[in-house]
Parts: C-alpha cells; structure tokens; sequence
C-alpha cells in the first residue's frame, strides 16, 4: 500500500494540526479567518465521489464534526465549506468560518487578499481552542 502523502502546495501553505480517523486536519496559514483544510488520507483521488462508500460516509462525518466545533468555537456567522481543486489536484475540503466584518464578507475570500501569515502563539492559541473538543469528540465516538 502507497504511503499517504500531502500534495506540496498543501504543505506550504498550510499547518498539519492532528489525523482524524480518515483525514488529515489543516490549518490554512492566514491569519484573516478561521480556515481549516480537511484532506482524506487516500492516495489518487481528486473528488468526493472517488472514495468507495465507507470513506464518503467517514468524511461527511469529519466534515460535519468539524464545522460545528468550529462555530461553537470561532462564533462564527457562516461557515463555508468547499472543495474546488483547480489549483491544488488533491482532494482538500475547505472549512472557513465566515464573520459579516472579515476582509472579504460577503464575497468568496479566494484571491481576494493576500493571506497573512499566523504568529507561532496564534498558532497555539488555536489548537487550543480547537483540538480539546475534536479530542473528546473521537474519545466519545
């Protein structure tokens, strides 16, 4: 079996946070949302539909735990979930909580500013405010 690997564009952009049971949680490196990339840790695959069952179900399940810790996090006004891959060929799911006073509101926040780099404590105070409740969700599960 093909070792996992993430593509190189989610490397430099993004902050490896923790493996969920089937995905890889990302922190997209900019400071101007709340924006997570979830990426299923299965090798050749650009679409949802090209996971066999059992992993659509495992992810839509990921996706949704995740947006609501999220908003229960961030107290969010919107959470924006997408996956496009027209850059990026791997299959990655955005997960961006959505404020009607961010930079970008109400548009698409793609391309519209450039990103701006995370200092190493707003890092850390994200996983804090993030990690615990998708811990204990898996423990609970």
């Amino acid at each position: 079996m093909e070792q996992f690997q993430l593509n190189e564009l989610l490397v430099k952009d993004c902050i490896e946070l923790v493996d969920l049971p089937l995905s890889k949680l990302l922190l997209m490196n900019d400071a101007q949302y709340p924006w997570f990339v979830l990426v299923p840790r299965v090798n050749d695959i650009q679409d949802i539909y090209q996971m066999d069952w059992e992993q659509q179900q495992q992810f839509l399940n990921e996706s949704s735990m995740l947006s609501e810790v999220l908003m229960e996090a961030f107290r969010g006004d919107k959470m924006n979930v997408a996956a496009l891959g027209n850059v990026c060929p791997q299959l990655h799911i955005h997960h961006i909580v959505r404020f009607k006073d961010d930079v970008a509101w109400p548009k698409p926040i793609w391309g519209l500013h450039s990103m701006k780099a995370y200092t190493a404590q707003e890092i850390q105070t994200i996983k804090e405010k993030v990690l615990p409740s998708i811990s204990a969700i898996l423990a609970n599960s």
